[in-house]
């Protein structure tokens, strides 16, 4: 099959999965959003989502999409390096005109999913997976149900290092996004002369708009606290 044969296909596959991660990242910032205005509004929208049939198959699919961008970030990259050979190590300046972040995907993208075990650790763990075997109590002390994502965040960005963690995760994402958005477009052939540069130019905003949200709210509960703010992390 030529998507997944082919150099084409596979980059497809890559795209494709890549423009569905950004619009779960997009109803993720959008959920994130009510946190910064109402705690009993966070909290309705995390009890809605929980352990429901609906949440947890998406919660499969989403797994399966990150999977598979993974796998094929991997295979990419050493399809390129072994077409590439020896002569990858004959320049060692990086050329014009092409970004740090297209070079160095692969370690962004690492990156991105060490954070992500991390959030799967504080959040995931601590709430759905909760719900599933622990009867709703969370793995942690100082949040009483796993539906409570308010508390979750305060107790989370309560501890500096995972505040930090979080900051450079987040830094990680754009990057790696800001050149995933228009390159995914290139790749569907979505790329004539104009529209290339307004791909890169919305690309651009429309990442850096969605992770400020996230930035935003991890600094809003690291120095403003909630419900748990004063609770100390075992970590720090």
């Amino acid at each position: 099959m030529w998507l997944t044969n082919s150099s084409i296909g596979r980059k497809v596959i890559m795209s494709v999965t890549g423009i569905a991660l950004i619009l779960f990242l997009t109803f993720h910032a959008c959920m994130n959003l009510v946190a910064l205005f109402s705690a009993e509004g966070y909290n309705l929208v995390c009890e809605m989502l929980g352990a429901n049939w609906y949440a947890v198959a998406a919660t499969v699919g989403l797994a399966v999409l990150v999977g598979l961008h993974f796998v094929y970030a991997i295979i990419l990259t050493l399809q390129n390096r072994k077409a590439r050979g020896n002569s990858r190590y004959a320049v060692t300046d990086r050329p014009a005109k092409v970004e740090w972040a297209s070079q160095n995907m692969l370690v962004l993208g690492i990156i991105v999913v060490l954070g992500l075990a991390l959030h799967l650790y504080n959040f995931w763990y601590n709430m759905m997976f909760a719900e599933l075997v622990n009867a709703g109590v969370p793995f942690v002390d100082g949040v009483e149900s796993a539906s409570d994502g308010y508390g979750m965040m305060a107790l989370t960005f309560s501890c500096p290092v995972y505040t930090a963690l979080y900051i450079v995760w987040f830094v990680a994402i754009w990057f790696h996004m800001t050149h995933g958005f228009w390159s995914a477009f290139q790749t569907l052939g979505w790329n004539g002369k104009i529209w290339f540069a307004r791909w890169r130019a919305i690309g651009m905003v429309y990442v850096t708009v969605l992770m400020l949200i996230f930035v935003v709210v991890a600094l809003k509960f690291a120095f403003c606290g909630g419900a748990c703010a004063t609770a100390c992390c075992g970590a720090c």
